[in-house]
């Protein structure tokens, strides 16, 4: 018999008592004593156990959630670890964070208006 999924409510968060509560699916919220919240996702590879953070409550909704954590299921039932995964995700969006050409024209848009003409012309951008 399969375990059900989607056993907690959006209403449901807000009365729950301090403890770790499963959502189903590996998704699980974790509400502290002192009022905070957290989403995880727990799973298992290759034996072991590893719990992935998926955002804080209410910053993250249940709907966001549950969103997220079948993102990171379908990665891990490809046989990839979901945090390297999200690691090497990220690392990849920061190389591509500061391109020098992309550093030049937000220089350019936040001192534009104290350009001759608003910096309409653009030409001290162009060269670059």
């Amino acid at each position: 018999m399969a375990r059900p999924k989607h056993r907690l409510t959006a209403s449901k968060l807000k009365t729950l008592e301090a403890a770790k509560h499963a959502d189903g699916g590996g998704l699980w919220f974790n509400k502290r004593k002192d009022g905070g919240a957290q989403w995880f996702l727990r799973y298992t590879l290759y034996g072991r156990r590893h719990e992935m953070g998926l955002g804080s409550f209410p910053a993250v909704s249940l709907k966001a959630a549950r969103l997220e954590a079948e993102k990171w299921q379908a990665i891990v039932r490809d046989g990839k670890d979901a945090i390297k995964e999200r690691e090497r995700e990220r690392r990849a969006a920061e190389l591509n964070l500061h391109i020098l050409k992309d550093i030049a024209e937000d220089a350019f848009e936040s001192r534009k208006a104290e350009l001759k003409g608003d910096g309409k012309a653009g030409r001290c951008v162009s060269a670059l």
